[in-house]
């Protein structure tokens, strides 16, 4: 019996044109959920769906209960929160992420002597270039992806190495009616290998496919905290759609794909030393932009360890 997918007999056509000229359903919060003023710190939009400065907090000093819930709250609304000016030790960055739960491992970035096993330096100079330069959500690859991330830059660059973050959902509202019911239960297969094969020999490559084998998640995911239905499908691990043909797969994710480049999705953040970025890798995806070598821009990450999609 063929696996493909029979709802549909006549593939659709997806143009490379953007038909979608003039405004967009550009929604910030779920549906029913009314606008709340935050008490504890600061907020300001950089964009008016995706993208906040969060002032008036020092994240050296123990966050309490109160500050945490509301900072949740933010993350919920923003999709991702931006510090400035947070001279903090990798130390207090992980007991930071750690109030979200538990910190993961990354298989594939080597530990730094010295360094605790859940920090991922990210140092780039005239030696090594950035390669983060393609929109992607972290680690899709794995059963359960990442449910968020805190970055922190320790050295920028004098110009450049700016990061572009996208919203999954907005990307998903403004799909055509005819695309959601194309994709409406479809699957896809999330795969390390376009992303780090490169870095391992085939001994290596060979060892991790038994340990990260390939994983089905749904194309599009429902957030767990807010109940948003957001695009979940990126070009680093996103290989086919399950019960497609080879030519059709490729087409459509090419197609949603390029959803998370739309402008009025996007908030485009500049760094400067001590910036940290926290956003939540459920409703997101971003892109490093890679236009500062030579110069260097060192920066660390850690991640909270997520839940299955569906």
């Amino acid at each position: 019996m063929s696996n493909v997918n029979t709802r549909y007999p006549r593939p659709l056509k997806f143009e490379n044109r953007d038909d979608h000229v003039g405004p967009r359903i550009l929604r910030r919060l779920p549906e029913g959920v009314e606008e709340q003023p935050y008490t504890l710190f600061e907020v300001k939009p950089l964009s008016p769906i995706i993208g906040a400065e969060i002032s008036g907090i020092d994240l050296r000093t123990p966050v309490t209960p109160e500050l945490q819930a509301e900072l949740n709250r933010a993350l919920l609304e923003w999709k991702v929160l931006f510090f400035r000016n947070q001279n903090i030790t990798s130390e207090q960055q992980q007991a930071f992420a750690r109030l979200w739960g538990e910190l993961e491992v990354h298989p594939f970035y080597p530990v730094e002597k010295g360094q605790s096993k859940e920090v991922v330096r990210f140092a780039r100079n005239h030696k090594q270039g950035g390669y983060e330069n393609i929109w992607h959500a972290d680690v899709t690859f794995r059963i359960n992806p990442a449910k968020a991330a805190v970055l922190r830059l320790i050295e920028a660059p004098p110009i450049g190495g700016d990061t572009l973050w996208a919203d999954m959902a907005a990307a998903y509202d403004n799909l055509p009616d005819e695309i959601k019911e194309r994709i409406d239960g479809l699957t896809a297969i999330h795969d390390f290998t376009p992303a780090f094969s490169h870095l391992l020999t085939p001994e290596e490559l060979a060892i991790k496919h038994q340990e990260f084998p390939p994983v089905e998640h749904p194309v599009v995911r429902t957030h767990p905290e807010t109940g948003r239905k957001t695009l979940f499908v990126n070009p680093s691990f996103t290989t086919q759609i399950v019960g497609l043909e080879p030519e059709e797969s490729e087409q459509l994710l090419q197609y949603l794909f390029r959803q998370a480049h739309v402008p009025e999705y996007q908030v485009r953040f500049h760094w400067e030393k001590d910036s940290i970025a926290f956003w939540d890798n459920r409703a997101t995806q971003h892109y490093a932009v890679s236009d500062y070598y030579p110069h260097p821009r060192k920066a660390e990450r850690v991640a909270i360890v997520g839940d299955r999609p569906f």
